[in-house]
């Protein structure tokens, strides 16, 4: 159609110019496809060192849900009351929240071997000391108690300083924060399974044995992975407070010791329940069916998270539908209609310790985020401690960790947190 309007035209007219048009500009071949659904699980994991990093970080923190239950059941094979090896679990149980921070702020100015290994040798030592000579010397035992706790290798915190530097983008973090919340839920799970079987099947010592040789043979495998080894945090500024100087991480790390009560509660509700129901499986299902959907809380939440980093109203929102999830547990009902229930703010558990922990590494300042994460255990097994014991004396009733539920809620909505930005690799 073009060569016969050119034809038309007598040679002697000029041929009509035509105005230069831009050429469009050629479509990178290489350039990835937009994604529209937000990273899985799988996706995270494909990437080099990832699975290694997770796994032995799991390992490594096995020991932290198996030995509670071994010392209780060490302490009764020694002669000692069930107050007492509640008393010394309760020890182990407080102690990380003391040594966890320590160690994570030597990780961020030395490097992540040096704190694993210490932390490594210190927790193989002390449950050695248990195993050898017992809890019968009840002083020499909380000592070595208290040094197994605080000496709880800087795992949870190196891992979240390390998934900035192996994953791609800001999308790939955010999941990658969501499946190791998730698989904290295995740890508090499998942790006393295994501890129960070996005390069954060999001895309670054995049981405190195997804790030592799962957190020196996960804290190795995990300090000697390549980035684990190069890994070096920002350059920090000598400052007042260090990591609790933002005004917003006060608060914060305070609603998480409640969230920690929750849990802690929940354990002791689950043995009353079980006792008044006459229905002893109860004890150790409601737990488990709690961990079980928190885990597929992580699944869910993986798969529907925002496609931008998380807002203060997505804690605020989380905080008040996980305080809400605890209000059907008051009403007195059947055995199985309890299990159902846990399940909702079980599944509710996972998505918020998420977002928390994208929060608090977020606000932390440069240089400082593996002692950041350190904090934050520390807050939630503080509230894990504190929420066991405040259970007892106050009857074993659901409205303990409604009312921790609710005061977690409440301090994540008075004070508005800012909104993350992208962490520090």
């Amino acid at each position: 159609m073009a060569h016969a309007q050119v034809r038309d035209v007598p040679r002697t007219t000029p041929a009509p110019t035509r105005a230069p048009q831009p050429s469009p500009p050629p479509a990178p071949a290489d350039d990835p496809v937009p994604r529209t659904t937000p990273p899985t699980f799988r996706d995270v994991l494909r990437h080099r060192y990832c699975s290694r990093l997770l796994i032995s970080s799991v390992v490594g923190r096995l020991s932290l849900g198996m030995v509670p239950v071994a010392l209780i059941l060490a302490a009764q094979a020694d002669g000692h009351s069930l107050a007492t090896a509640s008393l010394l679990a309760a020890l182990y149980g407080i102690a990380p929240a003391l040594g966890l921070p320590l160690l994570g702020r030597l990780a961020d100015l030395r490097g992540l071997p040096l704190p694993c290994h210490l932390g490594a040798a210190l927790v193989t030592t002390a449950l050695g000391t248990l195993v050898l000579v017992g809890t019968s010397h009840l002083p020499l035992a909380a000592v070595c108690v208290a040094l197994a706790g605080a000496g709880c290798p800087p795992l949870e915190g190196g891992l979240r300083s390390l998934w900035h530097a192996l994953l791609p983008d800001d999308a790939h973090v955010r999941t990658a924060y969501t499946l190791d919340s998730s698989t904290q839920e295995i740890v508090y799970v499998t942790g006393p399974a295994l501890a129960i079987a070996m005390a069954t099947w060999v001895s309670p010592a054995a049981a405190l044995a195997l804790a030592a040789a799962v957190t020196m043979a996960g804290s190795l495998a995990f300090a000697t992975t390549r980035p684990a080894r190069t890994w070096r945090a920002a350059p920090r500024r000598r400052q007042r407070l260090g990591v609790l100087r933002p005004p917003a991480m006060r608060p914060l790390l305070f609603s998480l010791v409640f969230l920690g009560a929750t849990v802690g509660a929940l354990d002791v509700a689950g043995i009353v329940v079980a006792e008044r129901q006459d229905a002893p499986w109860l004890a150790g299902a409601l737990p488990a069916v709690f961990s079980a959907a928190g885990l597929l809380g992580g699944v869910v939440f993986a798969r529907f998270q925002p496609a931008t980093a998380p807002r203060p109203r997505h804690l605020m929102l989380l905080g008040a539908a996980f305080a809400g999830g605890w209000l059907p547990l008051l009403a007195p009902l059947p055995a199985p209609a309890l299990l159902v229930l846990a399940m909702l703010p079980g599944a509710l558990f996972v998505p918020l310790l998420t977002v928390a922990s994208l929060t608090v590494t977020s606000l932390a300042p440069p240089g400082t985020s593996t002692e950041a994460v350190g904090w934050m255990s520390s807050a939630i097994r503080l509230g894990l401690a504190g929420g066991t014991a405040l259970a007892g004396p106050l009857g074993g009733h659901f409205a303990v960790p409604l009312m921790a539920a609710a005061l977690c809620a409440l301090l994540l909505s008075a004070r508005a947190v800012p909104a993350p930005s992208t962490a520090e690799v």
